[in-house]
């Protein structure tokens, strides 16, 4: 049996190297550049987006260059969440915010911006008091909403103002 240990030391490298390829392969799990599964066609979800000023400009509102004139750039109506990470009520809304962002994915945009980083942002929407929603529809004036607002409330404004 002289000359099996090297043998048996092989197969248990290939095994080894077999089951790292194969955890390797499950993590990659196949997903595009637009965001499906190759293996289960399924559509990955929906988040909030961060949103810097520098965002801002070029995705909702260019209010430099336009400072007189509301003119939202997006595609699809928007709502902003205006929070912060130490707000307890901002922490509250943050799921029901999520989850909205996966429900109406594909009809509107639901952005984040964090005051304490985005002061200027805060101050052009006169946000004083934390959370405030900015609902823009495609067109019109934004509308706001400040303070801890229910799940069905919001999607009585997307439903009723931003998707009419």
């Amino acid at each position: 049996m002289k000359g099996f240990g090297s043998y048996n030391k092989a197969i248990r490298q290939l095994g080894i190297a077999l089951i790292a390829m194969g955890l390797t392969f499950t993590a990659c799990s196949g997903q595009t550049k637009k965001g499906t599964n190759k293996i289960t066609k399924k559509v990955t979800t929906m988040k909030t987006i961060h949103l810097t000023k520098a965002d801002f400009l070029k995705k909702v509102a260019n209010y430099e260059a336009n400072p007189k004139d509301w003119k939202y750039l997006g595609d699809k109506p928007a709502i902003i969440d205006f929070f912060a990470d130490w707000c307890g009520p901002c922490k509250a809304l943050a799921p029901t915010m999520e989850q909205l962002a996966e429900e109406y994915g594909g009809k509107i945009y639901i952005y984040e911006v964090n005051v304490d980083e985005e002061q200027e942002l805060a101050s052009l929407f006169g946000v004083q008091s934390i959370p405030t929603l900015l609902y823009i529809p495609m067109n019109g004036k934004p509308q706001t909403s400040v303070g801890l607002v229910s799940k069905p409330a919001i999607k009585e404004t997307i439903d009723n103002f931003l998707l009419k």
